[in-house]
């Protein structure tokens, strides 16, 4: 990923993963962890952010733009919107990572007991189709950076083999 997408000079962020970890009653995948560790939260190409963790709280308490009210976005385009074959009849616990400028929106499903194995649930706004990669978040970004899946899973493509990307890190 870092030679893919040098990480900026003064780092990631730190985090309190207790309590994302008991707000949510899960912990987080340890390359999303890592990559809060090196990069933060911010946006590779101007194009994709990539939300910092925040407690699960109330909707109301919650930031306007931040990784809880996305993830109830993404609830309320799951049950309306259409999903590949391999996602008929699944209700996944979805928790979103990443929005892009297109409005997709980028997620795990973080049902099973083993964060390392969800894999990415894109909600491509474009199509208004839900799709799933087998890997996770690091790797997801990669192989998108690569343009190493057979179509560009995101709306637009700023990202879509650029091998020297750009992250901005998001000042607070």
């Amino acid at each position: 990923m870092q030679q893919l997408v040098p990480p900026p000079a003064d780092g990631g962020i730190a985090v309190d993963w207790a309590r994302i970890t008991e707000s949510w009653g899960r912990a987080f995948p340890p390359d999303y962890v890592r990559f809060m560790q090196v990069y933060g939260p911010g946006a590779v190409q101007n194009y994709l952010s990539i939300d910092e963790p925040e407690p699960k709280l109330s909707l109301s308490q919650a930031r306007r733009d931040g990784m809880v009210v996305e993830t109830a976005n993404a609830e309320a385009d799951w049950e309306s919107e259409d999903k590949s074959p391999e996602l008929e009849g699944i209700s996944p616990l979805l928790i979103t990572w990443g929005v892009d400028a297109t409005a997709d929106l980028l997620c795990w499903d973080a049902s099973g007991p083993d964060p390392a194995s969800w894999p990415v649930l894109v909600y491509k706004r474009g199509d208004m189709r839900w799709s799933r990669y087998d890997c996770g978040m690091a790797e997801f970004l990669v192989r998108v950076l690569r343009a190493d899946f057979p179509e560009c899973p995101l709306g637009a493509v700023f990202m879509w083999g650029v091998t020297d990307a750009l992250f901005e890190k998001k000042r607070g």
